[in-house]
């Protein structure tokens, strides 16, 4: 099935907007409502959806394997705090090196895009 730009877009915030609350309950306020949310921040989000819908993503895995090829594209590289401007991220590591609680993100990912899905 083909999506529209609108439709990616939406599903995009609204992953954005689940990984911005889950944040929270891991302590973490410092995410942005997808309004405000830089270009970069909003672009990847988009990404990680596109490659959802087109089968290229299906894992948790490959999820944070993807963000982490784009972050790696953009210069990002690992830093103990996350900040934008140094393009430093902790989640700048492989899967596996990932704590439990950073995983369930990829997997709120997936499980986001599927309610989306499931309202179109």
């Amino acid at each position: 099935m083909t999506y529209s730009d609108q439709q990616v877009e939406q599903i995009a915030c609204a992953c954005h907007e689940a990984n911005r609350a889950y944040c929270v309950t891991l302590g973490d306020p410092s995410q942005v409502a997808w309004a405000d949310a830089p270009e970069w921040q909003r672009a990847s989000a988009t990404a990680g959806v596109r490659g959802h819908l087109s089968g290229k993503i299906s894992s948790p895995e490959q999820s944070h394997e993807a963000w982490l090829a784009g972050k790696a594209a953009d210069g990002w590289r690992y830093g103990a705090v996350k900040d934008a401007e140094k393009k430093e991220h902790p989640c700048f590591v492989p899967y596996a090196d990932l704590p439990p609680e950073q995983q369930e993100k990829d997997r709120l990912f997936a499980a986001t895009i599927a309610a989306e899905l499931a309202k179109l």
